[in-house]
This record gives structure tokens, C-alpha cells and sequence, in this order.
């Protein structure tokens, strides 16, 4: 793992189960407690009252451990960073459920991530955002989940610009795609 830096944009991408909620929450856990860990899954989304989703939850909590402070996003990421302390190193764990409350609301996509961009640069700390890297599959065969894919597709790409460090997380294993950092 790369050595641990005070401030800027990590993008941590990665498919499903690789890996890049661990290697996120390993890259913020070595700078000094206390962490934000800024999470994005709606509470009151139906999905979260099925036991599989409730489980991954579960177990996310149950592996951060002390010194993590929660602050629950769905809608409001921007807002959210905002509002953290300042110097205090978060992570927002995901770019994809984030972007999903929002598509499925109905909400202005470019207004959102402009927003979120924003934040981020207004940010004095570490923050390691999670999205899952979602363009290695084939064409969805609707035009919600071709939108769906566009969008994070597009935003993965706005915060990549961004970032001072971009990570694609195969197998467990960190790939560093961008390094910007002394």
C-alpha cells in the first residue's frame, strides 16, 4: 500500500467484492483517529430492509471499529463533507449508491456532481471517495442502466481528474493508476 498522505482526493474504483472498501478503509486508518467514514446507502430505502443488504452494512460497521465517526449521506454529500471538521480524514463509501439515490430521485446528475466537486475541493483533509468502476461490462440492454453506466462513468471520470491518487482494486490487489502525490 502507498504511504499515507494529509490532504487531497483519493479515488478508490474497483468491481464488485474486490476489495476497495478494505483498501479505502486502510488508507484513511493510517492517519491519526478520529476517521469520518461518510456513508451513502439510504436507511430508508427499501433495499436496506432486505437481510443481504442489511448484512453487508452489518459487516462494514462491525469492521471499521473505534475511532470512526458515521455521518450518513445519501443525498447530501456535499453538505455532508462540508459540515466535517476540518483536517478530519473521511471516506465516503460509495460514489455509485450516492449517484443512484439521486438518478432514482430524479435529481439534476451535472448539478450533483458539480456540487460534490466543490466539497471536495474546499476540503483541507485526506478524503478517499469508493465507486465502482462499472465500464468493463457489456451495453445494458435498457436505457435507465445505460444512463446509470454513463453517469458513473462520467463522474468517475470528473473525480479522477481531480484526485491525487487514483487506485483500481482487482482481486484484493491495489493497481495505482495516478500519483500525484511528493
Amino acid at each position: 500500500m502507498a504511504a499515507a498522505h494529509t490532504g487531497g482526493l483519493v479515488l478508490v474504483l474497483g468491481g464488485a467484492r474486490s476489495g476497495k472498501s478494505r483498501h479505502a478503509e486502510a488508507l484513511v486508518e493510517a492517519m491519526p483517529a478520529p476517521w469520518a467514514y461518510v456513508a451513502t446507502a439510504r436507511s430508508d430505502f427499501e433495499g436496506v430492509r432486505d437481510a443481504e443488504m442489511a448484512a453487508r452494512i452489518t459487516l462494514h460497521r462491525d469492521r471499521r471499529g473505534a475511532g470512526w465517526d458515521t455521518v450518513e449521506a445519501p443525498f447530501d454529500l456535499a453538505g455532508a463533507l462540508a459540515a466535517l471538521p476540518a483536517g478530519r480524514p473521511a471516506l465516503v463509501d460509495c460514489l455509485t449508491l450516492w449517484l443512484t439515490n439521486h438518478l432514482i430521485a430524479g435529481h439534476d446528475l451535472d448539478a450533483e456532481g458539480a456540487a460534490l466537486e466543490a466539497a471536495l475541493g474546499a476540503r483541507a483533509g485526506l478524503t478517499v471517495c469508493v465507486a465502482n468502476e462499472v465500464g468493463f461490462g457489456i451495453v445494458p440492454d435498457n436505457a435507465l442502466a445505460r444512463r446509470f453506466r454513463d453517469a458513473a462513468g462520467l463522474l468517475n471520470q470528473r473525480l479522477a481528474r481531480r484526485a491525487r491518487r487514483v487506485v483500481l482494486v482487482v482481486a484484493g490487489l491495489p493497481l495505482t493508476v495516478k500519483d500525484d502525490l511528493p
